[in-house]
Formats: structure tokens, C-alpha cells, sequence
């Protein structure tokens, strides 16, 4: 009988440590987004020991089989996560590495969520100084969405077509938001705002925007957010007498003097009123 028990103990120690090995392995074990062009590749690696836990992140460059970046990226906590690309136009788990600016020299582009219902996602853009033989990045936030990188002007060069999440929440809850057309370009190490190059685009998402709002009054939300991105891509046009003309026609209800006041003050704020 101690024999049968002493062989029982040893295999559940066994089958315990057989238990804590498979753990540990697989904490271990790193998942990989890549993505290549001409001699550059890049790689963000990471752990996933929960699901929605995610632990040292690394981003490996290697240019002509050369490990020039290789660092741990830091997070703000650890459901902050790459998510290969927001873009949609590359393959699922890609890491985007392309020339944004022309410079016949690839960018790396990590987008990043930070987990929650709807915030936020951000990327850290990559470009590589010939002068000091490194990478320099910058970060740029888009908030509750997300981009898509289109070439706009089929100049050959792709522009990050998004939306101001400056207005979620600005007038109403989320789901009723409405926001602005916003289009960007990365040049020489920053991100520019040309949004204002693209009227027509301004003009369809103008109009887009104003059905949102005929939709939304039919199923008994007041609009307001809807409303407050349309007059702002008006502005856009330089057409905001004519926008503030529709907004104030269309919208009655009783606190709309408070409305009016809050609306272009917030358009004032945030650039869209000169």
C-alpha cells in the first residue's frame, strides 16, 4: 500500500509539473506580425498569456539582412495591442511597410488598440534616416476609428483617409456622433492635414452626412451630432454661411439657442472656424 501510494504522489507531482511546464511554454511562446518591401522587413512580436493580455512587444527592422531597430515598444497597459494593420488594405496580421512620402525609402507603419468599447487606436510611423542610419518615429492618434490608406490623388502616393474624433461625444453619445471627413498626408516625418485638397470628397461626406441626420430625426434622435460634423465639413468647403443656414432651419427643438452657441464655439476650438 505505501509503494501504490508513493507511485500515486510521484505521478501527481509529475503530472504538475508536466501542467506548469505546459503553462510556461506557452507564455513563452511569441506570436509575429511581419511585413516586407524591397530589402526592409519589419516584425512586431509579442506574448499573449490571457486572452486580452498581451506582454512584451518588440519591433525588429532589419534592412539587407541587417538588424538595425530591435526594442521593446512601451504600452500604456497591457490590453494596448498591435493589431497588424487598421487600414484593411493589406493582408490580416501585416505590419505595413510602404514609401508614404515618395522618398523611394519604406515607412513602417504599427497600428495600435488600446482596448475598450470604442478607444483607441494609434499608430507609430517609421522612417529611416540615412544621415544617422536609424529609425525615427513619430505617433499619431485616431481616437475611436481607424483610417484607410488610399492613394486620393493617384499621384502614386498613398494619404490616411480618417474622420475627427474630436467630435465623439461632443453633442450626444457615441452611437449618435457624427464626425468630420479628415484626410492626411506623412511628409518629411509628420503628418499634414489636407483635408481641405479634397472638396469633392468634402462634398459627398457632407451629404452623407445630412441623409445620416434625415435618418436619425425619422427614428427619434434629435441629430445634433450629425449635424455638428455636416456644418463643420461645410466649413471645410468654405461654405459655412450656407451650412449654418440648413443647421439652424432644420433643427427646433428648445434648447437649440444653447445648441447653436456650444456648436460654433467648438468649431472655433477646433480650427474648423478661422
Amino acid at each position: 500500500m505505501i509503494t501504490i501510494r508513493s507511485s500515486i504522489g510521484q505521478s501527481l507531482i509529475g503530472l504538475a509539473l508536466l501542467s506548469a511546464t505546459a503553462i510556461f511554454t506557452q507564455t513563452a511562446i511569441a506570436e509575429t506580425i511581419t511585413g516586407e518591401l524591397g530589402n526592409v522587413r519589419a516584425e512586431i512580436s509579442y506574448e499573449k498569456p490571457e486572452e486580452y493580455q498581451y506582454k512584451n512587444i518588440r519591433l525588429k527592422i532589419i534592412r539587407a539582412g541587417k538588424t538595425v531597430l530591435d526594442q521593446k515598444l512601451p504600452q500604456e497597459d497591457e490590453y494596448d495591442r498591435p493589431v497588424g494593420n487598421i487600414s484593411g488594405q493589406e493582408k490580416e496580421n501585416n505590419l505595413p511597410v510602404q514609401d508614404l512620402d515618395g522618398n523611394k525609402e519604406p515607412e513602417i507603419i504599427a497600428d495600435f488598440f488600446t482596448g475598450g468599447a470604442h478607444c483607441c487606436t494609434y499608430s507609430l510611423i517609421y522612417r529611416y534616416d540615412s544621415k544617422s542610419q536609424k529609425y525615427i518615429k513619430i505617433r499619431h492618434e485616431w481616437g475611436n476609428g481607424g483610417y484607410q490608406l488610399k492613394d486620393l490623388d493617384k499621384d502614386g502616393l498613398p494619404e490616411f483617409n480618417s474622420r475627427d474624433d474630436r467630435f465623439a461625444y461632443a453633442f450626444t453619445a457615441y452611437a449618435a456622433s457624427g464626425y468630420p471627413l479628415q484626410i492626411w498626408r506623412y511628409r518629411q516625418g509628420k503628418m499634414v492635414d489636407v483635408t481641405r485638397s479634397y472638396p469633392k470628397l468634402i462634398s459627398n461626406h457632407a451629404s452623407e452626412l445630412w441623409q445620416t441626420y434625415t435618418q436619425a430625426r425619422q427614428q427619434g434622435d434629435d441629430g445634433k451630432g450629425f449635424l455638428a460634423a455636416y456644418l463643420a465639413d461645410k466649413y471645410l468647403l468654405n461654405q459655412g454661411q450656407d451650412g449654418w443656414g440648413r443647421v439652424q432651419q432644420a433643427y427646433k427643438k428648445s434648447d437649440r439657442t444653447k445648441f447653436f452657441a456650444d456648436l460654433r464655439k467648438f468649431l472655433r476650438e477646433t480650427g474648423y472656424i478661422k
